[in-house]
């Protein structure tokens, strides 16, 4: 598994994915009205990852299958993480733990973070049982912030802290 910037390959591998309902509903998206990706939907998606600096493609098997991200607020020595695997092949393969230890590791040691935390809905369970494998703790809930689907949702907010990361 390598974290790395997109390269022109990626477009092809992120449109040869489905985009499945369980995918877009533990994104928090609308799986009524599923459409297949386009080329122009892929370019713009590889371009958007090109433009953030934290923001890296995840290769598994010469695959991009996936990207992982760290919104960093420098003042305040803190980042926001978030991660999609969109290649379901890869699923319930510890690949997501390895990439969040990686960038944990990445946030504490060479950025010198305090603080790292994300937002997950609270249905997915997967996602949930991979954040508290490296560390996070649940800290508090977002009651019914996220509509989706004509139906509330609740967010859980989980972090991880500097001196939690270096016990582990």
């Amino acid at each position: 598994m390598i974290l790395r910037k997109p390269k022109d390959s990626d477009v092809n591998d992120y449109l040869a994915c489905k985009q499945t309902k369980e995918l877009i509903r533990m994104y928090g998206g609308d799986t009524r009205n599923l459409k297949p990706l386009t080329l122009q939907d892929a370019k713009r998606h590889v371009e958007y990852i090109k433009s953030q600096k934290l923001n890296w493609c995840i290769e598994y098997q010469q695959r991009f299958v996936g990207e992982a991200r760290l919104t960093v607020n420098e003042y305040d020595r803190r980042a926001r993480y978030a991660i999609g695997l969109f290649d379901s092949s890869v699923w319930n393969q510890g690949l997501g733990t390895e990439v969040t230890k990686l960038v944990l590791a990445y946030a504490f040691e060479h950025l010198h973070l305090h603080r790292v935390d994300l937002r997950v809905l609270e249905y997915n369970h997967r996602a949930i049982a991979c954040y508290e494998k490296c560390g996070f703790v649940k800290e508090g809930i977002e009651r019914e912030g996220a509509f989706i689907e004509e139906a509330f949702q609740t967010d859980l907010i989980m972090s991880i802290l500097e001196q939690e990361y270096y016990q582990l």
